[in-house]
């Protein structure tokens, strides 16, 4: 699944440590545009630490006349006075978890930001009513400026602001003035309650704003790419517990399958990192065909056509519903590497996840594998939201050790896969002991290409998150690491479906691979030779009608 153009600067494999050199270089020169920046942090003194709480809501609008009631959630976006790093980095956001079928909500979710300067702040807070089947419905927002920021600064304690219905759903608010009318009762103004304080001076440069936490992680499930990729997760119990995997005992065949009911459900994850991320770590996407700067900075009709379908993507791959699972653990610990265990079902099947790292900590990822075919356009761009810059992404899997005890290079070692080793899948429930499992984690991403000589501060940043667990980064040009990933791929041929996640139908448009890029050159270079689909020639002939008319007057009708 590696790809194979020229490497950037620094050639490294974290298992052996050695950095490459000038020949580096030189071909770091032959690289596209993108990939690692080296542009700095900027400049400036510590910052403060800051608790923001999103305590409740009360009176809030009626999205949903059905259940005469609204399934509301904060959505926040908190910016400074600080100089961005770059124009196009994200703005620093954060949402709460959906309280279902309620008008007066209590969250008491916390959030805390680190380095916030001493001039202050401005947070605009969102509050949505959910809707999986269509857009989310605005029912109010709140804004709250704050000037001046030191250690005795009083705060905010649970101060009732008031939502603004300017920026409501009117169709919410006629629904809110039908109940206080004809049940009487109630108020028409909605207000969110919320606290900010300040808990000390953060000990890092300035220069940034990044959250520390908690760790805060969801589980999406979507049941129509579930049903197209074959995916099957746990199944739920009468109370809408996820019941836990059972295997197979039979010791003649390895193939172990989950007893009882099984949904086919197609499982996306997210889980909240402690910050900072390394600053060194920012990757810019890699230009390496004319059409991606567009796609990313929304310029020209194809460009924003690009951009608006991996957004889509995006989000109905992270889709937030009524099957959504929300948890939180307050500090990185055991128990959030168990919780990121759970999530990539330990060391069962075989799995290889796709996954990218944002700027500030947040991991997304799914199950991919080289069955996992992408139409059309990237994963990573799609796992980030088409984001311009992030600090990782790539893929990795996860083994047990035979042996935790001894370190996972031990001549006499022995993992899940490729070798059958008790006490675990496929024939027992997995072992809830961070100690022994390994996560191999590559950088095989053709979209950002993140430069293996950092992968020391990739080491470090996660060993600090995910406690007990043993790391490995390999490059995705490893000879080893193709070799672990075609023996994932026969331990999941024998304990699970195979299955095919196309991301995007049809045949129209050029494939973006992040594991073989070559093979995106190629299918880009034949695009003339193949019939196009309706939405590129619908795009063509908005973008250069000159050229399809002339084709249509030489004969040559496919557009």
């Amino acid at each position: 699944m590696a790809h194979t153009e020229p490497q950037e600067n620094g050639a490294m494999r974290e298992s052996n440590g050695q950095y490459g050199g000038h020949n580096e270089r030189k071909e770091e020169e032959k690289q596209p545009p993108g990939g690692l920046s080296h542009t700095p942090i900027p400049n400036a003194e510590p910052g403060y630490t800051l608790r923001i709480t999103f305590v409740r809501a009360t009176n809030l609008p009626i999205a949903d006349l059905s259940s005469l009631s609204s399934d509301p959630f904060v959505y926040a976006e908190f910016k400074t006075s600080l100089p961005m790093r770059n124009k196009e980095d994200p703005i620093l956001s954060f949402r709460t978890p959906t309280i279902r079928r309620n008008v007066n909500p209590e969250w008491n979710t916390a959030w805390v930001l680190a380095n916030v300067p001493s001039s202050g702040f401005s947070m605009k807070a969102r509050i949505l009513d959910e809707d999986p089947m269509d857009h989310d419905d605005r029912l109010g927002s709140v804004c709250i400026d704050v000037d001046h920021l030191d250690e005795s600064w009083a705060g905010i304690q649970e101060e009732a602001f008031k939502i603004r219905k300017r920026s409501g759903s009117k169709r919410a608010y006629i629904g809110r003035r039908c109940v206080v009318t004809f049940r009487g009762g109630g108020k028409m103004s909605g207000e969110l309650i919320l606290s900010v304080e300040v808990l000390g001076r953060t000990k890092d440069k300035g220069g940034r704003v990044y959250t520390i936490g908690p760790n805060y992680w969801s589980k999406h499930y979507s049941p129509l790419i579930g049903k197209l990729t074959g995916t099957k997760e746990p199944g739920k119990d009468g109370n809408g517990r996820v019941e836990r995997f059972k295997y197979s005992q039979s010791l003649d065949n390895a193939s172990s399958h989950l007893v009882g009911t099984n949904y086919r459900f197609f499982q996306a994850n997210q889980i909240q990192l402690t910050g900072p991320v390394p600053g060194e770590m920012y990757h810019r996407y890699v230009e390496f065909k004319p059409f991606v700067e567009p796609m990313f900075l929304r310029t020209g009709l194809r460009g924003r056509i690009l951009n608006r379908v991996l957004r889509c993507q995006h989000s109905r791959i992270y889709s937030y519903d009524g099957q959504t699972e929300y948890g939180c653990v307050l500090e990185p610990t055991r128990d959030l590497t168990l919780k990121f265990l759970e999530m990539v079902h330990f060391d069962q099947g075989g799995r290889i996840f796709t996954y990218v790292l944002t700027l500030d900590g947040l991991l997304r990822f799914t199950e991919t594998g080289k069955e996992f075919g992408i139409d059309l356009l990237s994963k990573h761009t799609m796992h980030s939201a088409v984001a311009a810059y992030i600090a990782w992404s790539g893929e990795f899997f996860v083994r047990r050790l035979k042996k935790p005890e001894k370190g996972p290079q031990s001549p006499d070692q022995e993992t899940h896969p490729p070798h059958k080793v008790e006490g675990g899948p496929p024939m027992e429930e997995p072992l809830r002991d961070p100690t022994h499992y390994e996560l191999i984690i590559d950088n095989d991403s053709g979209t950002y290409r993140p430069n293996k000589s950092l992968f020391p501060l990739l080491t470090s940043f996660l060993t600090k998150n995910l406690p007990g667990l043993k790391i490995l980064t390999l490059p995705c040009d490893a000879p080893e690491l193709s070799k672990m990933k075609e023996e994932q791929s026969e331990r999941k041929k024998a304990e699970g479906d195979r299955r095919t996640f196309v991301a995007y139908g049809g045949s129209s448009g050029s494939s973006i691979s992040s594991s073989a890029v070559e093979e995106l050159e190629a299918r880009t270079e034949d695009r003339e030779t193949k019939k196009r689909g309706r939405l590129e020639r619908g795009v063509r002939v908005l973008e250069e009608p000159g050229a399809v008319a002339n084709e249509w007057v030489r004969g040559r009708r496919e557009i």
